[in-house]
């Protein structure tokens, strides 16, 4: 299956310490990749440099075969690369729906004017409805951003990435914080996400989630891929349970 986000020797430095050494990854196009390793191991900084937010010290970054390493983070987006973070990043004053509204807006170039644009436009509003409605948001649509629950607004924030029309949608941590429940309903909603045509790569710590949602797992460590597989191929991977899942702290079913 043809590649859609590709880099080819990617390395970061900071200072002595390489966080990021030669790393070459392959996303395949529809899938769910996740990347998993121990703390420090560069998983977040991976995400940093795929999104524009780090600059690498070498290497380069592929969009659909498109060399996107120095382009600015807003035109990654823009280009269909889209990404949610360990912190939500939302509008706290904002509810659900004016949140869903202003990013379809300014998808549409229109930001400026999206109270206009959502209160002028049927088919914006069926798609704010549609959104709200697939990442069980309907209930609090009206509330302020704020003023949600912490799984909710974890939900929301993977809404407001989705209303960008990414091409591929990065997720750092999304289960984080949430209770078992909750990350079961993040969990489903993720899987459903290749029905929208668009590929994932998550990092993320809960090797239940991991296990349950991927379709290849990657894992870093130490700024370098040491394996690279199906869950079940991970699970037993002796280097993997070495370096990470034997570590006790990770352990699938934890």
């Amino acid at each position: 299956m043809a590649a859609v986000l590709e880099t080819v020797g990617l390395e970061k430095h900071f200072g002595g310490l390489t966080a990021v050494a030669g790393l070459s990854l392959k996303i395949e196009k529809g899938a769910r990749h996740a990347l998993i390793g121990p703390n420090g191991a560069g998983k977040t900084t991976v995400i940093n440099l795929l999104t524009g937010v780090l600059r690498p010290s070498a290497g380069r970054i592929l969009l659909e075969g498109e060399d996107i390493t120095s382009l600015e983070s807003y035109r990654r987006v823009r280009r269909g690369l889209a990404r949610t973070f360990q912190i939500n990043q939302l509008f706290p004053d904002l509810t659900p729906l004016e949140t869903i509204g202003l990013a379809i807006s300014e998808r549409m170039g229109v930001g400026a004017q999206w109270w206009r644009v959502v209160g002028s436009s049927p088919a914006v509003v069926a798609e704010i409805v549609e959104l709200l409605d697939r990442f069980h948001l309907t209930d609090a649509m009206y509330q302020r951003t704020g003023n949600l629950p912490y799984g909710k607004q974890r939900l929301l924030e993977i809404a407001l990435a989705i209303a960008c029309r990414p091409r591929v949608l990065l997720l750092d941590e999304p289960a984080a914080g949430m209770t078992g429940t909750e990350k079961d309903t993040v969990s489903g909603l993720i899987r459903k996400i290749r029905g929208l045509g668009i590929t994932i790569f998550l990092v993320e710590h809960d090797m239940r989630v991991v296990m349950r949602i991927s379709d290849v797992v990657i894992v870093l460590n130490h700024g370098r891929v040491i394996a690279e597989g199906t869950p079940a191929d991970i699970q037993a991977h002796p280097e993997v349970i070495r370096a990470y899942l034997g570590s006790g702290g990770d352990t699938p079913g934890r």
